[in-house]
């Protein structure tokens, strides 16, 4: 199962957010120079599209400028700091791309032994320990891709040494490769059948997502076939309950 997770792109300067709406609203003054014009094109009231310029400026500086007269009438245009702001928000988006297309790989099992909130999961792949909500017995555990690190069979990290407590075999299947960030789905080898009351006697294929750099693509000259090591810390890891009904209820 493959879970998609969206984010928005957020700057954060002395309490205030600016989010992509803030950046729409300095790109429609910048284009229609006025702030009359940017409101109508955007369709909000002047006054808080001026009100909002007001708490940005408190923040980070003067980001507008007012022009008067001249042959043009004069109007509204963004300062250096204004356009510095619209820069630095489209960097932010552009780096936060690779992380917003994460997603979640799930595996189901069955809780065994508990150490406050950490937990060890039997599932098909062998244990998980994840965070596990108190009381939970069958569950589905979740793995975000972008906690997942790939290494050669030869140079797994020792669970008993890092902190990457979760590793397991498997072989590359696909490889997506993105600008920058490339992912690389595993088929997970299978150590039997999970730890259920009722376990599957053919359990289905488990796939685990990793979103790493093309750098360590090229480095472990990642292709499909290839074997490869999994590995993600516990805390990775979060559990859902399943209750007797078989749907999700309580996360860690």
């Amino acid at each position: 199962m493959r879970v998609e997770k969206t984010y928005s792109p957020k700057l954060s300067v002395d309490g205030v957010t600016v989010d992509r709406r803030d950046i729409e609203m300095l790109e429609a003054i910048d284009e229609h120079g006025s702030m009359h014009a940017a409101a109508d094109a955007l369709g909000r009231s002047y006054a808080r599209l001026q009100n909002r310029v007001v708490e940005i400026e408190e923040a980070v500086g003067t980001i507008t400028e007012r022009k008067r007269g001249g042959s043009g009438g004069g109007g509204t245009v963004l300062t250096d700091t204004g356009r510095e702001l619209r820069r630095r928000f489209e960097r932010h988006d552009a780096e936060l791309d690779g992380v917003a297309r994460a997603t979640e790989s799930v595996v189901t099992g069955t809780v065994r032994d508990r150490t406050g909130e950490l937990a060890t999961v039997d599932t098909s792949v062998g244990p998980v320990m994840a965070l596990v909500p108190e009381g939970a017995e069958r569950v589905q555990v979740g793995i975000r891709s972008d906690a997942v690190v790939l290494t050669d069979p030869s140079e797994a990290p020792d669970p008993d040494r890092t902190s990457l407590r979760n590793r397991f075999r498997g072989t590359v299947e696909r490889i997506e490769s993105g600008d920058a960030i490339v992912r690389v789905t595993v088929a997970l080898a299978l150590e039997g059948a999970d730890a259920g009351d009722d376990p599957d006697p053919d359990p289905d294929p488990v796939e685990l997502q990793a979103l790493i750099t093309r750098a360590s693509t090229d480095r472990l000259a990642l292709e499909p076939g290839r074997e490869v090591v999994a590995s993600f810390k516990a805390t990775a890891a979060r559990a859902t309950r399943i209750d007797a009904g078989g749907d999700e209820s309580e996360r860690a």
